[in-house]
Protein backbone atom coordinates (compact mmCIF):
# COMPACT_ATOMS: atom_id res chain seq x y z
CA UNK A 1 0.00 0.00 0.00
CA UNK A 2 1.21 3.36 -0.97
CA UNK A 3 1.74 5.97 1.55
CA UNK A 4 0.15 9.19 1.41
CA UNK A 5 2.54 12.30 1.63
CA UNK A 6 1.03 14.33 4.37
CA UNK A 7 0.02 18.32 3.13
CA UNK A 8 2.66 20.89 3.54
CA UNK A 9 1.65 23.50 6.44
CA UNK A 10 0.55 26.39 4.87
CA UNK A 11 3.06 29.76 6.08
CA UNK A 12 1.39 33.01 6.41
CA UNK A 13 3.17 34.29 3.37
CA UNK A 14 1.12 31.51 1.69
CA UNK A 15 -2.24 32.24 3.05
CA UNK A 16 -4.99 34.26 0.70
CA UNK A 17 -4.71 37.94 1.79
CA UNK A 18 -8.33 39.36 1.33
CA UNK A 19 -9.06 42.98 1.53
CA UNK A 20 -11.81 44.61 3.46
CA UNK A 21 -12.62 48.08 2.42
CA UNK A 22 -15.76 48.20 4.51
CA UNK A 23 -13.92 50.33 7.41
CA UNK A 24 -12.60 52.96 4.40
CA UNK A 25 -15.78 52.99 2.60
CA UNK A 26 -17.48 54.16 6.37
CA UNK A 27 -14.69 56.38 6.91
CA UNK A 28 -15.06 57.86 3.07
CA UNK A 29 -18.88 58.42 3.79
CA UNK A 30 -18.71 59.89 7.42
CA UNK A 31 -15.97 62.03 5.55
CA UNK A 32 -18.33 63.37 2.78
CA UNK A 33 -21.25 63.60 5.01
CA UNK A 34 -19.32 65.33 7.82
CA UNK A 35 -18.51 68.12 4.51
CA UNK A 36 -21.93 68.04 3.41
CA UNK A 37 -23.01 69.02 6.69
CA UNK A 38 -20.61 71.44 7.18
CA UNK A 39 -21.20 73.06 4.14
CA UNK A 40 -24.81 73.34 4.80
CA UNK A 41 -24.18 74.53 8.12
CA UNK A 42 -22.11 77.36 6.49
CA UNK A 43 -24.48 77.85 3.70
CA UNK A 44 -27.49 78.27 6.82
CA UNK A 45 -25.10 80.59 8.64
CA UNK A 46 -24.24 83.04 5.60
CA UNK A 47 -27.98 83.08 4.75
CA UNK A 48 -28.60 83.98 8.24
CA UNK A 49 -26.22 86.52 8.50
CA UNK A 50 -27.60 87.78 5.30
CA UNK A 51 -30.99 88.36 6.32
CA UNK A 52 -29.80 89.69 9.71
CA UNK A 53 -27.41 92.29 7.90
CA UNK A 54 -31.02 93.42 5.47
CA UNK A 55 -32.42 93.36 8.60
CA UNK A 56 -30.61 95.73 10.27
CA UNK A 57 -30.16 98.06 7.27
CA UNK A 58 -34.07 97.93 7.04
CA UNK A 59 -33.97 98.90 10.48
CA UNK A 60 -31.65 101.50 10.48
CA UNK A 61 -33.48 102.93 7.23
CA UNK A 62 -36.60 103.23 9.56
CA UNK A 63 -35.01 104.66 12.07
CA UNK A 64 -33.73 107.32 9.93
CA UNK A 65 -37.31 107.90 8.58
CA UNK A 66 -38.69 108.30 12.21
CA UNK A 67 -35.71 110.39 13.39
CA UNK A 68 -36.64 112.52 10.08
CA UNK A 69 -40.56 112.70 11.19
CA UNK A 70 -39.81 113.28 15.27
CA UNK A 71 -37.54 115.80 14.42
CA UNK A 72 -38.80 119.76 14.55
CA UNK A 73 -37.52 121.83 11.25
CA UNK A 74 -35.57 124.81 12.64
CA UNK A 75 -38.42 126.89 10.89
CA UNK A 76 -41.49 125.62 12.60
CA UNK A 77 -44.54 127.19 13.75
CA UNK A 78 -46.98 126.75 15.95
CA UNK A 79 -49.79 126.88 13.10
CA UNK A 80 -50.21 123.64 10.26
CA UNK A 81 -51.52 123.96 6.76
CA UNK A 82 -54.13 121.69 5.78
CA UNK A 83 -54.39 120.47 2.08
CA UNK A 84 -56.52 117.71 0.29
CA UNK A 85 -59.68 118.30 2.45
CA UNK A 86 -62.90 117.78 1.26
CA UNK A 87 -63.88 120.51 -1.46
CA UNK A 88 -67.69 119.14 -1.40
CA UNK A 89 -68.04 119.54 2.58
CA UNK A 90 -69.49 122.77 4.20
CA UNK A 91 -66.89 125.40 5.85
CA UNK A 92 -68.78 125.43 8.49
CA UNK A 93 -68.63 121.53 9.15
CA UNK A 94 -65.08 121.12 7.75
CA UNK A 95 -64.30 123.63 10.81
CA UNK A 96 -66.59 121.94 13.17
CA UNK A 97 -64.80 118.22 12.49
CA UNK A 98 -61.23 119.80 12.27
CA UNK A 99 -61.23 121.49 15.72
CA UNK A 100 -63.02 117.82 17.11
CA UNK A 101 -59.96 115.77 15.35
CA UNK A 102 -57.34 117.68 17.11
CA UNK A 103 -58.78 118.60 20.66
CA UNK A 104 -56.44 116.23 21.86
CA UNK A 105 -53.87 118.08 21.12
CA UNK A 106 -55.22 121.39 22.30
CA UNK A 107 -55.99 123.17 19.06
CA UNK A 108 -56.80 127.51 19.41
CA UNK A 109 -59.95 128.94 17.83
CA UNK A 110 -60.50 129.71 14.78
CA UNK A 111 -59.73 127.02 12.73
CA UNK A 112 -59.32 129.01 9.11
CA UNK A 113 -60.30 127.97 6.22
CA UNK A 114 -61.99 129.26 3.31
CA UNK A 115 -64.59 129.16 0.75
CA UNK A 116 -63.03 130.80 -2.47
CA UNK A 117 -61.76 129.16 -5.23
CA UNK A 118 -57.95 129.82 -4.58
CA UNK A 119 -57.94 128.16 -1.16
CA UNK A 120 -60.29 125.27 -1.42
CA UNK A 121 -59.99 122.50 -0.01
CA UNK A 122 -57.00 124.12 2.46
CA UNK A 123 -57.55 125.02 6.04
CA UNK A 124 -55.16 126.66 9.15
CA UNK A 125 -54.84 125.58 12.84
CA UNK A 126 -53.27 126.57 15.51
CA UNK A 127 -51.83 125.25 18.56
CA UNK A 128 -50.22 126.51 22.18
CA UNK A 129 -46.44 125.57 21.29
CA UNK A 130 -44.67 124.31 18.51
CA UNK A 131 -44.59 120.63 19.86
CA UNK A 132 -47.89 119.99 20.09
CA UNK A 133 -48.37 121.16 16.40
CA UNK A 134 -45.31 118.63 15.67
CA UNK A 135 -47.79 115.69 17.29
CA UNK A 136 -50.48 116.86 15.58
CA UNK A 137 -48.61 116.58 12.71
CA UNK A 138 -46.80 113.25 13.05
CA UNK A 139 -50.32 111.27 14.39
CA UNK A 140 -53.14 113.19 11.83
CA UNK A 141 -50.87 112.50 9.16
CA UNK A 142 -52.79 110.71 6.09
CA UNK A 143 -55.84 110.69 8.48
CA UNK A 144 -58.93 109.77 6.01
CA UNK A 145 -61.42 112.53 6.35
CA UNK A 146 -64.60 112.06 4.81
CA UNK A 147 -63.08 110.08 1.91
CA UNK A 148 -59.66 112.05 1.59
CA UNK A 149 -56.17 111.83 3.55
CA UNK A 150 -55.14 114.77 4.69
CA UNK A 151 -51.46 116.18 4.02
CA UNK A 152 -49.88 118.23 6.77
CA UNK A 153 -47.25 120.59 6.89
CA UNK A 154 -46.07 123.16 8.98
CA UNK A 155 -47.42 126.75 8.05
CA UNK A 156 -44.84 129.67 6.48
CA UNK A 157 -45.60 131.70 9.50
CA UNK A 158 -47.49 132.22 12.54
CA UNK A 159 -51.47 132.73 12.63
CA UNK A 160 -53.06 135.99 14.27
CA UNK A 161 -54.30 134.08 17.31
CA UNK A 162 -51.13 132.81 18.29
CA UNK A 163 -49.19 135.96 17.66
CA UNK A 164 -52.03 137.76 19.83
CA UNK A 165 -51.35 134.92 22.52
CA UNK A 166 -47.47 135.30 22.81
CA UNK A 167 -46.73 138.52 21.52
CA UNK A 168 -49.43 141.01 22.04
CA UNK A 169 -47.77 144.55 21.86
CA UNK A 170 -46.28 143.29 18.44
CA UNK A 171 -49.85 141.75 17.17
CA UNK A 172 -50.44 145.29 15.09
CA UNK A 173 -46.81 145.46 13.22
CA UNK A 174 -47.74 141.47 12.60
CA UNK A 175 -51.16 142.23 11.02
CA UNK A 176 -50.51 145.23 9.35
CA UNK A 177 -47.45 143.60 7.15
CA UNK A 178 -48.93 140.21 6.82
CA UNK A 179 -51.98 142.59 4.99
CA UNK A 180 -49.21 144.53 3.20
CA UNK A 181 -47.63 141.29 1.55
CA UNK A 182 -51.68 139.88 0.95
CA UNK A 183 -51.76 143.07 -1.29
CA UNK A 184 -48.41 142.91 -2.97
CA UNK A 185 -49.21 139.23 -4.22
CA UNK A 186 -52.86 140.44 -5.63
CA UNK A 187 -51.21 143.27 -6.86
CA UNK A 188 -48.21 140.84 -8.77
CA UNK A 189 -50.93 138.18 -9.65
CA UNK A 190 -50.36 137.76 -13.53
CA UNK A 191 -54.26 137.01 -13.85
CA UNK A 192 -55.60 140.14 -12.23
CA UNK A 193 -52.13 142.34 -13.82
CA UNK A 194 -53.61 140.60 -17.58
CA UNK A 195 -57.16 141.62 -16.95
CA UNK A 196 -55.87 145.23 -16.01
CA UNK A 197 -54.19 146.23 -18.98
CA UNK A 198 -57.16 144.96 -20.69
CA UNK A 199 -59.39 147.15 -18.84
CA UNK A 200 -57.07 150.02 -19.25
CA UNK A 201 -57.24 149.70 -22.91
CA UNK A 202 -60.49 149.53 -23.35
CA UNK A 203 -60.30 152.55 -21.45
CA UNK A 204 -58.12 154.91 -23.44
CA UNK A 205 -59.53 153.55 -26.57
CA UNK A 206 -56.17 151.36 -27.59
CA UNK A 207 -56.79 149.10 -30.85
CA UNK A 208 -56.69 145.68 -28.76
CA UNK A 209 -55.31 142.64 -31.00
CA UNK A 210 -57.85 140.79 -32.58
CA UNK A 211 -57.44 137.05 -32.68
CA UNK A 212 -57.07 135.65 -36.33
CA UNK A 213 -60.13 133.89 -36.93
CA UNK A 214 -59.29 130.35 -39.34
CA UNK A 215 -62.12 129.71 -41.71
CA UNK A 216 -62.49 126.99 -43.65
CA UNK A 217 -60.55 126.77 -47.19
CA UNK A 218 -63.13 127.58 -50.37
CA UNK A 219 -62.29 124.14 -51.51
CA UNK A 220 -63.42 122.49 -48.57
CA UNK A 221 -66.84 124.17 -48.41
CA UNK A 222 -70.79 122.53 -48.47
CA UNK A 223 -72.10 122.28 -51.76
CA UNK A 224 -74.87 124.94 -52.65
CA UNK A 225 -76.57 126.76 -55.46
CA UNK A 226 -73.94 129.70 -55.72
CA UNK A 227 -70.74 129.61 -57.19
CA UNK A 228 -68.04 131.90 -56.16
CA UNK A 229 -65.40 132.83 -58.91
CA UNK A 230 -61.82 134.25 -57.86
CA UNK A 231 -58.62 134.94 -59.92
CA UNK A 232 -60.32 136.48 -62.85
CA UNK A 233 -58.05 138.52 -65.52
CA UNK A 234 -58.77 142.47 -65.80
CA UNK A 235 -61.60 143.65 -67.94
CA UNK A 236 -63.85 140.71 -67.18
CA UNK A 237 -67.24 141.70 -67.56
CA UNK A 238 -70.42 139.96 -66.79
CA UNK A 239 -71.14 139.64 -70.27
CA UNK A 240 -67.81 137.56 -70.46
CA UNK A 241 -69.06 135.27 -67.37
CA UNK A 242 -72.34 134.92 -69.10
CA UNK A 243 -71.29 133.27 -71.96
CA UNK A 244 -68.95 130.76 -69.96
CA UNK A 245 -71.95 130.01 -67.25
CA UNK A 246 -74.94 129.95 -69.47
CA UNK A 247 -74.23 127.13 -71.66
CA UNK A 248 -74.79 125.18 -68.18
CA UNK A 249 -78.42 125.05 -67.34
CA UNK A 250 -80.15 126.74 -64.28
CA UNK A 251 -78.02 130.12 -64.79
CA UNK A 252 -79.97 132.96 -62.84
CA UNK A 253 -78.04 135.55 -62.31
CA UNK A 254 -74.23 136.80 -62.38
CA UNK A 255 -73.07 139.37 -59.61
CA UNK A 256 -69.66 140.98 -59.85
CA UNK A 257 -67.93 143.65 -57.25
CA UNK A 258 -67.02 147.08 -58.51
CA UNK A 259 -64.38 147.42 -55.66
CA UNK A 260 -63.05 143.89 -56.36
CA UNK A 261 -62.79 142.96 -60.09
CA UNK A 262 -61.38 139.86 -59.77
CA UNK A 263 -64.05 137.67 -58.53
CA UNK A 264 -67.62 137.77 -58.77
CA UNK A 265 -70.78 135.15 -57.77
CA UNK A 266 -72.56 132.81 -60.25
CA UNK A 267 -76.10 132.04 -58.89
CA UNK A 268 -78.12 128.74 -60.24
CA UNK A 269 -81.31 127.23 -59.74
CA UNK A 270 -80.31 124.58 -57.84
CA UNK A 271 -76.95 122.40 -56.15
CA UNK A 272 -76.80 120.21 -58.40
CA UNK A 273 -76.86 122.62 -61.39
CA UNK A 274 -74.41 124.54 -59.78
CA UNK A 275 -71.85 121.13 -58.83
CA UNK A 276 -71.87 120.24 -63.01
CA UNK A 277 -71.00 124.13 -63.67
CA UNK A 278 -68.11 123.96 -61.32
CA UNK A 279 -66.63 120.57 -61.82
CA UNK A 280 -66.40 122.06 -65.69
CA UNK A 281 -65.16 125.42 -65.07
CA UNK A 282 -62.69 125.60 -62.47
CA UNK A 283 -59.37 126.46 -63.45
CA UNK A 284 -60.92 127.40 -67.26
CA UNK A 285 -58.91 130.30 -68.71
CA UNK A 286 -61.35 132.48 -69.65
CA UNK A 287 -58.71 135.04 -71.64
CA UNK A 288 -56.65 132.28 -72.95
CA UNK A 289 -54.30 132.74 -70.16
CA UNK A 290 -55.84 133.57 -66.39
CA UNK A 291 -57.13 129.73 -64.62
CA UNK A 292 -59.87 131.06 -63.25
CA UNK A 293 -60.71 129.66 -59.84
CA UNK A 294 -64.20 128.03 -58.93
CA UNK A 295 -65.62 126.68 -55.90
CA UNK A 296 -68.82 126.92 -53.65
CA UNK A 297 -70.06 130.57 -52.02
CA UNK A 298 -70.10 130.97 -47.89
CA UNK A 299 -73.16 130.81 -46.70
Amino acid sequence: MAEVAAPLPITSEQEPKVEIDGDADIEMNAAESSGQVDGQETGVKSEGTKVEAEGEAGAEAEAEEEDKTEKIPDDACETLYLQNLNEKVRIPVIKETLYSLFKPYRPLQPVIAHKNVRMRGQAFISFPDVESANEARKDVAEFPLYGKAIQISFARGRSDSIVQKVDAEAFDEHKARRLEEKKSKRRNNPLRQKAQAKLKAEETGAPQQKKQRLQMPDEYLPPNNVLFIQNLPEGTTSDDLREVFEVHAGLLEIRTIPAKKDIAFVEFADENAATLAKDALHNFKIDGETKMKVTYARK
